[in-house]
């Protein structure tokens, strides 16, 4: 009973990973474009993601009953798969990648089964059919969908004054990132369900056949939920601000486009990546606007960590199994969950050195994925600017001025910028 309910608590703390990883599937753009305030976005999605969580399990029923055979699945199998899951969310939230938590917990799922059971303990063909295929194409569906409405509503709306379209727009985008929400609720609060299901059933604690218990269902829809409101500051300054320079349009036409494609997938039970289709919607919102800039670069990146994400979790869940093989016993179980723990605290307290939260999520982005404070850069570039005046009236030598704009600079910063700077939030 002890490892059952380790194994359930893990289950939750991964859906707590899921919400603030995913916040910007459905908010970034609404932020990004100013529609809605960061914190009042967050909340908002909360609340959206809690409802979904209660209008499908069909996606629960294929993490649960579609990837792995239910026969080889321990409590040690399914703990080890979590934890695969749980540590690849926190590497890729650390650097701002929005990466799959689909994937991450079906490889991690996958890495543990491998290592118990060898591969008859993994149904490939649903892995195929349910989580490969689903992942190549919805990326690119959502890319020609967005790509399309964005360029429809950019002719349909070039002689309406900006203003008005801003207005317009925006109070579109509330509506379209609200509906991303609940899709998001729909497809990703499932996962969970899925795997607590499984370690019930591995348990003896419900029949094979069983459904998804209520309790299952009301606990991760409240962990994601509150996961969503925390924010996932950093993921939400990649997709609103690292792809594209977006506005309200492309906001409203990459939001209808995701929660178009994730309601279908939901729909037919697909475990789906609401990540690849929110950033596929972002970035066909930039191909489709006249004039606007992809940065293919910061694409380039994503892509390669959604190509690592099944092999890297699986990983980390194969050798998690192991060493609970190793140690034998609860000893070994204990052992990997006070893992997690450490590596979970190590990584947080790196996010500590370069914080990025809600004051300063919307700065400009550099390729360093450092946000830039506007206000402190132009109050620099005026001091440098007066000093440099003084120093041409005075007939200065040139050497001095250049120390003078030194001290200046530093000074402005040290006793007027100090607010801009304060770090209230370290995600």
């Amino acid at each position: 009973m002890t490892l059952l309910v380790l194994v359930v608590a893990t289950a939750l703390a991964f859906d707590f990973t899921n919400g603030f990883h995913d916040t910007g599937n459905a908010m970034a753009t609404s932020i990004a474009t100013r529609a809605l305030r960061p914190k009042i976005a967050v909340a908002l999605s909360a609340v959206l993601n809690f409802v979904g969580a209660f209008l499908s399990l069909a996606v629960a029923a294929t993490i649960a009953k579609g990837i792995v055979d239910a026969n080889v699945i321990t409590l040690e199998v399914v703990l080890a798969g979590l934890v695969g899951g749980i540590v690849w969310n926190l590497i890729t939230w650390l650097y701002g990648i929005p990466s799959s938590s689909s994937h991450a917990l079906v490889g991690g799922m996958v890495g543990a089964v491998l290592a118990a059971a060898g591969t008859s303990g993994v149904l490939w063909e649903g892995v195929i059919a349910k989580v490969l295929l689903p992942a190549l194409i919805a990326p690119v569906l959502a890319i020609f969908v967005a790509a399309v409405g964005t360029w429809t509503v950019a002719r349909v709306t070039a002689s309406v004054p900006k203003e008005t379209q801003d207005k317009t727009f925006r109070w579109g985008q509330i509506g379209s990132a609200s509906l991303v929400s609940l899709a998001h609720g729909t497809n990703d609060a499932q996962k969970s369900m899925g795997i607590i299901l499984l370690a019930l059933i591995a348990a003896g604690a419900v029949p094979a056949d069983s459904s998804v218990p209520l309790w299952v269902i009301i606990a991760c829809a409240s962990f994601m939920a509150l996961g969503t409101y925390t924010g996932g500051w950093r993921v939400i300054r990649t997709l609103g601000k690292g792809l594209v320079e977006i506005d309200s349009r492309q906001g409203m036409a990459a939001e209808t486009s995701s929660a178009a494609v994730i309601l279908m997938s939901s729909h037919f039970g697909y475990s789906l990546s609401t990540t690849h289709v929110a950033t596929g919607s972002v970035m066909g919102s930039g191909v489709g606007m006249p004039g606007a800039k992809v940065r293919w670069g910061v694409a380039k990146r994503m892509f390669l960590a959604w190509m690592i994400t099944l092999p890297a979790a699986g990983l980390v869940g194969g050798l998690c199994f192991g060493l609970q093989h190793l140690i034998g016993g609860a000893a070994g179980s204990i052992t990997v969950f006070a893992l997690l723990i450490a590596v979970s605290t190590w990584l947080f307290l790196e996010s500590r050195r370069k914080p990025v939260n809600p004051d300063n999520v919307n700065e400009e982005w550099d390729d360093n994925n450092e946000p830039i404070d506007i206000r402190s850069r132009r109050t620099a570039d005026a001091v440098a600017s007066d000093v440099d005046a003084q120093a041409v009236t005075t007939s200065q030598d040139p050497a001095e001025a250049e120390v003078l704009v030194a001290v200046g600079t530093a000074g402005d910063f040290a006793s007027g910028d100090d607010e801009s700077s304060t770090v209230k939030d370290g995600q």
